[in-house]
Order: structure tokens, then C-alpha cells, then sequence
């Protein structure tokens, strides 16, 4: 497991461009972590990595936002998915295999996640602004 601290929201967004390096362009990428601990920032780093320069926000209410960079990526807010009948009606298994699914509320869907899921969970450090990024899963 892979762990990094970020103490702004401008490091947290950082991170994600970072691991945006990494990315081949199918993986699924688990966000775990409460209100407020940066996934969003996270997402909007990661969309810049891969060529999204404006635009990212949180899918609260639209469920999935979709941007096109250097691979199609959906970002999902799963934060109102309680169900299977839920799940299935945001259209996610659609999704898989056919770019980089960033997904918020991760532990609303935890046992629907592929395998090969990266997992990070977001938590809070030692100050307000400190984030703790705890990273499993391979980038392949």
C-alpha cells in the first residue's frame, strides 16, 4: 500500500495529476473518504494529468460526469446509491472497460467494484487541511 500526504487542496490535486502518469486508460479508481476530505480536488488533478483543463466537478446530482482528455473518463458521485437497482440505472457496468471510472462514495458500491480496482482512501491528518492518501491496487 501506497501512502502520501498532501497539505492543501492544490497538493491534493497534484496527487492526481501524478497518478494520472500512470494511467493506461481503463482502470477504475475507488475514492473512499467522508464529506469533504478532497476527492473531487483529487479527480480534478487527475482530469488535468490527462488533458482536462477546465470543467471538473462533483456529479452530485447529474450522477456521472463524463470529459474527454487523453481517455474518455466518467466520474461518478455514488453518494445516493443505496441499491443495486440504483446502481444498475447510473449505467456503471457500461462504463467499465471503456475508460477511467473515478468514482466518489466508493463504499456505497464497494461489493460491485472489479477486482482490479485502486482503491484510495482520503482521510484527514493532523491539521484541518491535511489529507492521507492510502493507495491499494497496481496500476498495470
Amino acid at each position: 500500500m501506497d501512502r502520501l500526504i498532501s497539505n492543501s487542496p492544490e497538493e491534493t490535486e497534484k496527487i492526481g495529476e501524478r497518478i494520472a502518469e500512470k494511467l493506461k486508460g481503463t482502470e477504475v479508481i475507488a475514492l473512499f473518504g467522508g464529506l469533504g476530505m478532497g476527492k473531487t480536488a483529487f479527480t480534478r488533478g487527475l482530469c488535468r494529468g490527462l488533458g482536462v483543463d477546465e470543467g471538473v466537478s462533483s456529479p452530485t446530482f447529474a450522477l456521472v460526469n463524463e470529459y474527454g482528455g487523453k481517455y474518455n473518463i466518467y466520474h461518478f458521485d455514488m453518494y445516493r446509491v443505496t441499491t443495486w437497482d440504483d446502481l444498475y440505472s447510473t449505467g456503471f457496468f457500461d462504463y467499465i472497460d471503456n475508460g477511467v471510472l473515478v468514482i466518489e462514495w466508493s463504499e456505497n458500491i464497494e461489493g460491485a467494484l472489479p477486482e482490479n480496482a485502486v482503491k484510495i482512501t482520503i482521510s484527514r491528518g493532523e491539521s484541518d487541511n491535511q489529507r492521507i492518501f492510502e493507495i491499494e491496487g497496481a496500476f498495470d
